[in-house]
């Protein structure tokens, strides 16, 4: 069994009460490899200037963390069919909504990935179809939460050699 893990560091700034909840949400994630990412609540949750737009929100991050996961898993697969990829853009979206006992939650996440494929073999609609179903099955991030997993999304074959 392995272990991930992440450190998330705030700190209250020196002319912010805090009790008064006008106090900076914005934070930093500090992951093992040295990537340092900005994070804030939401502006959707806390309004500016509390919080960063510019910033990762937890909701963004979670949609992020499921697009990943089922890319790095369709891109494994795909691989291990003999098919190649050229590109994977994924233009994901996360609905809020509230869980079945009535609290907020990211209820539902559709991931719309637009894959280029090159060369032979040349994948059909149903083995592309059977790629993100095992990709879903098998992805820990989408075997990790409740929320509903969507795909929606194209492909293209490029024929010809090269990009």
């Amino acid at each position: 069994m392995t272990k991930h893990g992440a450190e998330v560091r705030w700190q209250r700034g020196a002319d912010e009460a805090f009790v008064d909840r006008r106090y900076s949400r914005a934070h930093t994630w500090h992951f093992d490899g040295g990537a340092v990412v900005p994070g804030s609540s939401s502006p959707h949750s806390v309004p500016l200037p509390f919080s960063r737009a510019e910033s990762v929100d937890p909701e963004e991050a979670m949609v992020a963390a499921i697009a990943s996961c089922h890319m790095l898993t369709f891109l494994f697969l795909a691989a291990k069919a003999g098919y190649t990829i050229e590109r994977y853009v994924d233009s994901s979206v996360g609905e809020l909504g509230k869980n079945e006992d009535g609290r907020p939650a990211l209820t539902h996440v559709t991931l719309r990935p637009n894959i280029v494929f090159s060369g032979a073999p040349t994948p059909d609609d149903a083995a592309v179809e059977a790629l993100h179903h095992r990709s879903h099955e098998e992805c820990i991030i989408a075997n990790s939460v409740r929320t509903t997993i969507a795909v929606d999304g194209t492909y293209t074959h490029r024929s010809g050699p090269g990009r």
